[in-house]
């Protein structure tokens, strides 16, 4: 049931409110009329169809629903499937239960926050406007998303402050043919940050040609970069070009490039100056006009002191350094991740399954992630497969159990973690400037670097 509000109050944020007694709706109707286009519904179904059909921003809501009007059972069920058709809601529940584990519970599962029986309306008006205030931010959000890719980087999903850090590090370094070196754990998606520099070149039409040079065996990697004339070796039947010849005017990435041996490198390393190369066997110099990006999860200063690597190809590849960083310094962008991932698996299974459950999300959430963005196609892509349900839970997944310090999540933590993406969220759409996100936080400078260090956040 829909309230019929004014023609000036038709762009007023939308508000939800469920509960099964007219006379609360009708007072909470009129304390709130004035700043909300109101909803009404009086059980799951009702709001459920609302919400489907209506642009809902918030929703306070009951947790005493019937049939079990004495409990909370119904209203969690409620809570859980509203939140699986719009996950961006923000939801309040309200309830008469003094037991506070239940609002613990309800916070668990995704509610914005709770308030207790009976219901001041002017406290109620704060906490909509904060969760508004926040529902706004991550539409904000998701707009610097949607530009983000328009500009260039639709294969790399995130918007957390150390992405945003890569994407600005890229369009700066895009234009040029400097050589990049790019650095991150396993499975960090360097080679998507190639990519995306390639996109974003002059030299986009032409080739992108990766190897991953730990993955060749050391007797096959220098014919593969460098190619071969026939008779070269045992085997060399044909005349083949190599990666290095094949990426003529484009990107060639060289991954892993820490693993290749001593002789290899001072063959790159002449690559590197005088931009040609010989194949196996040949004596013809053939130019090349190759842009070379490599990366490593390796520490090449630490293999330069050990004599692994050498320090003048280290600074032929290391003009610019572009750090992938590990998933767990990601934030919010772990959850973005995870419904991508989620989607695209689903419609290569032809399957029909609707999202997570605000379990899954929280483990997804808390876990290390030491295999970064690999581990996590795996494991998203593993739950779909063996799935019968309609939402990915935590036991899909198959995560470890985090560690005991996280056991135990209390209220305080659940809001510390909405704190902490909020913070990080403002910082990104401001470019890490500290007076806008305190100006726009409604904090002070002083209060806002607190609470950065109290919740390591990474300016």
């Amino acid at each position: 049931m829909k309230s019929d509000p004014p023609a000036e109050l038709s762009r007023l944020p939308s508000l939800l409110l469920v509960d099964d007694r007219e006379e609360i709706l009708e007072q909470m109707k009129w304390g709130l009329k004035s700043s909300y286009m109101i909803f009404e519904a009086g059980h799951r179904t009702a709001a459920v169809d609302i919400l489907q059909r209506e642009k809902i921003s918030l929703v306070a809501l009951d947790l005493g629903l019937p049939p079990d009007a004495g409990g909370v059972t119904e209203g969690l069920a409620a809570l859980e499937q509203l939140l699986a058709v719009n996950p961006l809601v923000k939801v309040v529940v309200i309830t008469g239960n003094q037991d506070r584990a239940n609002a613990v519970k309800a916070v668990q599962l995704g509610a914005y926050d709770f308030m207790e029986k009976p219901v001041d309306l002017e406290v109620l008006k704060i906490v909509l406007q904060r969760a508004g205030y926040l529902a706004g931010l991550e539409r904000e959000n998701q707009k610097l998303l949607d530009r983000e890719a328009k500009r260039g980087f639709p294969e790399i999903i995130g918007s957390s402050p150390v992405m945003v850090k890569v994407f600005d590090t890229i369009r700066r370094v895009a234009g040029s043919d400097i050589s990049i070196l790019i650095v991150g754990e396993s499975g960090t998606g360097k080679e998507l940050v190639a990519r995306a520099i390639h996109q974003q070149s002059h030299r986009k039409d032409g080739p992108f040609i990766a190897i991953n040079c730990g993955a060749i065996p050391e007797t096959l990697l220098e014919s593969e970069l460098f190619g071969h004339e026939k008779g070269a070796f045992t085997g060399a039947h044909l005349q083949r070009p190599g990666r290095i010849e094949s990426a003529q005017g484009g990107t060639l990435f060289l991954d892993e490039i820490g693993e290749i041996s001593p002789a290899l490198q001072v063959k790159l390393l002449r690559v590197l100056q005088e931009r040609s190369i010989e194949r196996v066997g040949g004596r013809v110099e053939i130019p090349v006009d190759t842009r070379v990006l490599a990366a490593t999860n390796m520490d090449l200063q630490l293999a330069m002191k050990d004599g692994r690597f050498r320090e003048d190809l280290y600074y032929r590849l290391n003009t610019v350094t572009i750090t992938a960083p590990p998933l767990r310094e990601r934030g919010g962008d772990i959850v973005m991740l995870s419904k991508s991932l989620l989607q695209r698996f689903t419609e290569e299974a032809k399957k029909k399954i609707t999202g997570f459950t605000r379990e899954a999300l929280l483990s997804l959430e808390q876990y290390h992630w030491p295999g970064n963005i690999r581990e996590l196609e795996n494991r998203i892509r593993r739950a779909v497969t063996l799935t019968d349900n309609s939402r990915i839970a935590p036991e899909d997944l198959d995560l470890p159990d985090p560690d005991e310090s996280q056991n135990g999540l209390t209220l305080k933590v659940a809001r510390d973690t909405v704190e902490k993406r909020v913070i990080e969220q403002t910082l990104a759409k401001t470019g890490g400037n500290i007076t806008k996100a305190a100006t726009i936080l409604a904090v002070s400078r002083p209060t806002l670097h607190d609470l950065i260090s109290r919740h390591h956040i990474k300016k």
